[in-house]
């Protein structure tokens, strides 16, 4: 069995200003997920609930915060290009939460990730969780510390 992420994976969350990607960056956070930052073009600059720093593109937040993992909570008629620009990146861990993102779409982002030191989960995913002895690491699920 592979462990995809633990309580050391630095999260962040493209569309976290967004109502879906907000509320799930909330539950990650009051998780102990380390969420280390959020991203929404035009929002640079902000903080979500005062404490995550939010950027406008993917490859500022890395830099800044060294991000290894992403959760996508975008529309689907942008939902391929976040995938690409995770790649684009260097990020890890890519998770596509987004449902119902056009099948070409997801034709020319697979084509495009052939060879990249990246891996997709999704799209159309609920999320990932790793039970762990001593924690529970999550990138959307909510679950509880032990």
């Amino acid at each position: 069995m592979s462990i995809l992420v633990n309580e050391s994976t630095k999260v962040l969350i493209q569309g976290i200003t967004g109502s879906f990607g907000a509320r799930h960056a909330h539950l990650s956070l009051a998780y102990g997920t380390q969420v280390v930052a959020g991203v929404t073009p035009g929002k640079g600059g902000q903080f979500f609930e005062n404490t995550v720093p939010i950027f406008n593109g993917v490859a500022e937040a890395v830099r800044e915060t060294g991000a290894t993992a992403s959760a996508i909570f975008v529309p689907p008629p942008f939902a391929a290009d976040a995938i690409l620009e995770a790649a684009d990146a260097g990020v890890e861990l890519i998770v596509a939460i987004t449902e119902g993102i056009p099948v070409m779409d997801m034709m020319r982002v697979k084509e495009a990730l052939r060879g990249l030191p990246c891996r997709l989960i999704g799209p159309n995913c609920p999320g990932l969780v790793t039970p762990g002895p001593v924690s529970y690491t999550h990138l959307t699920l909510p679950t509880k510390r032990i």
